[in-house]
């Protein structure tokens, strides 16, 4: 709780340069476009079609093993279907537990093996199409969390509610605050963090001048 607490200028801090980010980006209409049409077609299936659980509960429980071996841990068990998963393993942590909430692990799949093809075959050709793909994966992601975490989960209520929803909300604006400058490359990364670090600390000090 105390840290969760301590965390919330951070997160501020967080959501300031995101906008910041946004605006500098705002001119990359060949990435950005792509990837809110992505995002928009998503959305679509989201709302119109039936929720394909079982692929958000697979990636949930692989995320949670990625994180396992991350961390030096084994996997003993895994399982995963569209009424729900687990995985049974050695070692755990916050950010272990958390990490299917701020890692968007379907998205982070379409970057790494685009970056593959582009090494090998030079896909730049296909540039929108990666924008585009990046956009439905990281909305799969946002929308199916959102949609789990109407129900009660164990990974939340064994961290404490206030400190897991810091530490997702932390993961996934750093995951949009080194993700847009990367796929834009209209903000250079460490102008980012000067600028969350600049943010925090405007935060901070209006913070200390209520008490």
């Amino acid at each position: 709780m105390i840290i969760a607490v301590l965390l919330l200028p951070v997160c501020v801090g967080a959501a300031l340069t995101l906008g910041a980010v946004m605006r500098a980006c705002g001119g990359a209409d060949l990435t950005l476009v792509p990837i809110l049409a992505g995002a928009a077609c998503w959305v679509a299936i989201y709302v119109l079609l039936p929720k394909p659980m079982w692929i958000y509960v697979f990636g949930h429980e692989l995320t949670h093993a990625l994180w396992v071996w991350l961390f030096g841990g084994r996997v003993k068990k895994f399982k995963a279907s569209a009424e729900g998963g687990h995985v049974i393993v050695d070692k755990t942590n916050f950010l272990i537990a958390l990490a299917p909430y701020f890692f968007p692990l379907y998205a982070g799949l379409i970057v790494a093996l685009f970056a593959v093809g582009q090494l090998i075959w030079n896909w730049q050709s296909y540039l929108v199409w990666f924008h585009l793909l990046v956009g439905v994966a990281y909305a799969f992601h946002v929308t199916l969390t959102a949609h789990v975490l109407k129900t009660q989960q164990s990974d939340i209520t064994s961290q404490g509610y206030l400190f897991s929803a810091v530490v997702i909300f932390l993961g996934n604006a750093l995951v949009l605050l080194v993700g847009l400058p990367l796929l834009t490359a209209q903000v250079d990364l460490t102008v980012m963090f000067r600028w969350w670090w600049a943010n925090t600390g405007e935060v901070i000090h209006h913070f200390g001048k209520m008490f």
